[in-house]
Protein backbone atom coordinates (compact mmCIF):
# COMPACT_ATOMS: atom_id res chain seq x y z
CA UNK A 1 0.00 0.00 0.00
CA UNK A 2 1.07 3.54 -0.75
CA UNK A 3 1.21 5.62 2.46
CA UNK A 4 0.84 8.98 0.73
CA UNK A 5 -1.16 11.92 2.10
CA UNK A 6 -4.37 11.20 0.11
CA UNK A 7 -4.43 7.56 1.22
CA UNK A 8 -3.73 8.51 4.83
CA UNK A 9 -6.67 10.95 4.70
CA UNK A 10 -8.90 8.16 3.37
CA UNK A 11 -7.73 5.84 6.16
CA UNK A 12 -8.40 8.63 8.66
CA UNK A 13 -11.96 8.87 7.35
CA UNK A 14 -12.45 5.15 7.96
CA UNK A 15 -10.86 5.41 11.42
CA UNK A 16 -13.30 8.21 12.29
CA UNK A 17 -16.30 5.90 11.81
CA UNK A 18 -16.07 4.03 15.14
CA UNK A 19 -15.24 7.31 16.91
CA UNK A 20 -18.31 8.87 15.29
CA UNK A 21 -20.55 6.00 16.44
CA UNK A 22 -19.14 5.99 19.96
CA UNK A 23 -19.60 9.75 20.38
CA UNK A 24 -23.11 9.65 18.86
CA UNK A 25 -24.32 7.30 21.61
CA UNK A 26 -22.76 9.14 24.55
CA UNK A 27 -25.38 10.56 26.96
CA UNK A 28 -24.25 14.20 26.81
CA UNK A 29 -25.81 17.36 25.41
CA UNK A 30 -22.77 18.15 23.29
CA UNK A 31 -22.82 14.93 21.22
CA UNK A 32 -24.80 16.47 18.35
CA UNK A 33 -22.24 19.21 17.80
CA UNK A 34 -19.30 16.83 18.10
CA UNK A 35 -20.75 14.14 15.80
CA UNK A 36 -21.55 16.87 13.26
CA UNK A 37 -17.94 18.09 13.56
CA UNK A 38 -16.58 14.55 13.08
CA UNK A 39 -18.82 14.10 10.05
CA UNK A 40 -17.72 17.50 8.67
CA UNK A 41 -14.07 16.49 9.12
CA UNK A 42 -14.75 13.28 7.22
CA UNK A 43 -16.48 15.22 4.42
CA UNK A 44 -13.55 17.64 4.16
CA UNK A 45 -11.04 14.77 4.00
CA UNK A 46 -13.18 13.26 1.22
CA UNK A 47 -12.74 16.37 -0.88
CA UNK A 48 -9.13 16.96 0.20
CA UNK A 49 -7.81 13.46 -0.52
CA UNK A 50 -9.07 13.59 -4.10
CA UNK A 51 -7.75 17.11 -4.61
CA UNK A 52 -4.32 16.24 -3.20
CA UNK A 53 -4.09 12.98 -5.13
CA UNK A 54 -4.58 14.90 -8.39
CA UNK A 55 -2.52 17.94 -7.38
CA UNK A 56 0.45 15.96 -6.04
CA UNK A 57 0.24 13.22 -8.66
CA UNK A 58 -0.32 10.66 -5.91
CA UNK A 59 -3.25 8.77 -7.40
CA UNK A 60 -3.09 5.06 -6.68
CA UNK A 61 -5.14 1.93 -7.26
CA UNK A 62 -5.50 1.57 -3.48
CA UNK A 63 -6.83 5.12 -3.15
CA UNK A 64 -9.18 4.71 -6.12
CA UNK A 65 -10.62 1.60 -4.45
CA UNK A 66 -10.73 2.80 -0.83
CA UNK A 67 -11.95 6.40 -1.28
CA UNK A 68 -15.48 5.53 -2.46
CA UNK A 69 -15.70 2.74 0.12
CA UNK A 70 -14.85 5.20 2.91
CA UNK A 71 -17.46 7.65 1.64
CA UNK A 72 -20.21 5.06 1.43
CA UNK A 73 -19.38 3.66 4.87
CA UNK A 74 -19.52 7.07 6.55
CA UNK A 75 -22.81 8.00 4.87
CA UNK A 76 -24.42 4.62 5.59
CA UNK A 77 -23.32 4.67 9.24
CA UNK A 78 -24.62 8.23 9.69
CA UNK A 79 -27.99 7.27 8.20
CA UNK A 80 -28.25 4.14 10.35
CA UNK A 81 -27.46 5.91 13.64
CA UNK A 82 -29.89 8.73 12.84
CA UNK A 83 -32.68 6.24 12.18
CA UNK A 84 -31.71 4.22 15.25
CA UNK A 85 -31.95 7.36 17.40
CA UNK A 86 -35.57 7.84 16.26
CA UNK A 87 -36.87 4.29 15.72
CA UNK A 88 -40.55 4.76 16.48
CA UNK A 89 -41.39 8.37 15.84
CA UNK A 90 -42.31 10.19 12.66
CA UNK A 91 -38.77 11.56 12.29
CA UNK A 92 -37.36 8.03 12.03
CA UNK A 93 -39.95 7.00 9.47
CA UNK A 94 -39.25 10.10 7.39
CA UNK A 95 -35.51 9.32 7.51
CA UNK A 96 -35.93 5.66 6.59
CA UNK A 97 -37.24 6.23 3.06
CA UNK A 98 -34.37 8.34 1.67
CA UNK A 99 -31.89 6.22 3.65
CA UNK A 100 -33.18 3.08 1.93
CA UNK A 101 -32.92 4.78 -1.47
CA UNK A 102 -29.38 6.05 -0.81
CA UNK A 103 -28.01 2.81 0.64
CA UNK A 104 -29.82 0.65 -1.91
CA UNK A 105 -28.48 2.71 -4.81
CA UNK A 106 -24.93 2.47 -3.49
CA UNK A 107 -25.16 -1.31 -3.31
CA UNK A 108 -26.68 -1.57 -6.79
CA UNK A 109 -24.21 0.80 -8.45
CA UNK A 110 -21.22 -0.78 -6.69
CA UNK A 111 -22.32 -4.18 -7.99
CA UNK A 112 -22.88 -2.72 -11.47
CA UNK A 113 -19.41 -1.13 -11.50
CA UNK A 114 -17.79 -4.36 -10.37
CA UNK A 115 -19.61 -6.37 -13.03
CA UNK A 116 -18.81 -3.81 -15.73
CA UNK A 117 -15.15 -3.84 -14.71
CA UNK A 118 -15.07 -7.62 -15.14
CA UNK A 119 -16.32 -7.09 -18.68
CA UNK A 120 -13.72 -4.39 -19.32
CA UNK A 121 -16.46 -1.76 -19.61
CA UNK A 122 -15.72 0.21 -16.42
CA UNK A 123 -15.54 3.53 -18.30
CA UNK A 124 -19.23 3.15 -19.19
CA UNK A 125 -20.16 3.74 -15.52
CA UNK A 126 -17.69 6.44 -14.51
CA UNK A 127 -18.63 8.98 -11.83
CA UNK A 128 -20.88 11.70 -13.23
CA UNK A 129 -21.40 15.35 -12.28
CA UNK A 130 -24.84 14.41 -10.90
CA UNK A 131 -23.10 11.86 -8.66
CA UNK A 132 -20.86 14.59 -7.26
CA UNK A 133 -23.84 16.91 -6.65
CA UNK A 134 -25.68 14.01 -5.00
CA UNK A 135 -22.75 13.37 -2.68
CA UNK A 136 -22.59 17.05 -1.73
CA UNK A 137 -26.35 17.11 -1.00
CA UNK A 138 -25.99 13.98 1.16
CA UNK A 139 -23.11 15.44 3.13
CA UNK A 140 -24.91 18.75 3.75
CA UNK A 141 -28.14 16.96 4.72
CA UNK A 142 -26.42 14.62 7.15
CA UNK A 143 -24.38 17.42 8.67
CA UNK A 144 -27.55 19.36 9.52
CA UNK A 145 -29.42 16.25 10.70
CA UNK A 146 -26.56 15.36 13.00
CA UNK A 147 -26.18 18.87 14.40
CA UNK A 148 -29.89 19.24 15.31
CA UNK A 149 -29.56 22.71 16.89
CA UNK A 150 -31.13 25.80 15.29
CA UNK A 151 -28.69 28.10 13.53
CA UNK A 152 -29.87 31.71 13.40
CA UNK A 153 -33.51 30.68 13.30
CA UNK A 154 -32.88 27.88 10.76
CA UNK A 155 -34.48 24.60 11.78
CA UNK A 156 -31.50 22.38 10.95
CA UNK A 157 -33.48 19.15 11.26
CA UNK A 158 -36.14 20.29 8.77
CA UNK A 159 -33.47 21.71 6.45
CA UNK A 160 -31.54 18.44 6.74
CA UNK A 161 -34.63 16.37 5.94
CA UNK A 162 -35.42 18.46 2.86
CA UNK A 163 -31.79 18.23 1.73
CA UNK A 164 -31.84 14.46 2.33
CA UNK A 165 -34.90 14.08 0.11
CA UNK A 166 -33.18 16.21 -2.54
CA UNK A 167 -30.17 13.90 -2.20
CA UNK A 168 -32.44 10.84 -2.57
CA UNK A 169 -33.95 12.25 -5.78
CA UNK A 170 -30.44 12.99 -7.11
CA UNK A 171 -29.45 9.48 -6.03
CA UNK A 172 -32.21 7.97 -8.17
CA UNK A 173 -31.36 10.29 -11.04
CA UNK A 174 -27.67 9.33 -10.96
CA UNK A 175 -28.63 5.66 -10.77
CA UNK A 176 -30.76 6.05 -13.89
CA UNK A 177 -27.81 7.70 -15.65
CA UNK A 178 -25.55 4.78 -14.70
CA UNK A 179 -28.13 2.19 -15.73
CA UNK A 180 -28.78 3.92 -19.06
CA UNK A 181 -25.02 3.96 -19.78
CA UNK A 182 -24.76 0.27 -18.89
CA UNK A 183 -28.05 -0.82 -20.48
CA UNK A 184 -26.63 -1.81 -23.91
CA UNK A 185 -24.11 -4.06 -22.18
CA UNK A 186 -26.65 -5.40 -19.69
CA UNK A 187 -29.02 -6.40 -22.49
CA UNK A 188 -26.42 -7.89 -24.82
CA UNK A 189 -27.24 -11.44 -25.83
Amino acid sequence: MNYNIPNLLTLLRIALIPVFVLVFYLPYAWVHAVTAAIFALAAVTDWLDGYLARRLGQMSAFGAFLDPVADKLMVAVALVVLIDANPTDFHGAVLAMPAAVIIGREIAISALREWMAELGERAQVAVSVIGKIKTTAQMVALLFLLYQHPIGGLDTVMFGLVALYVAAVLTLWSMIIYLRAAWPILTRA
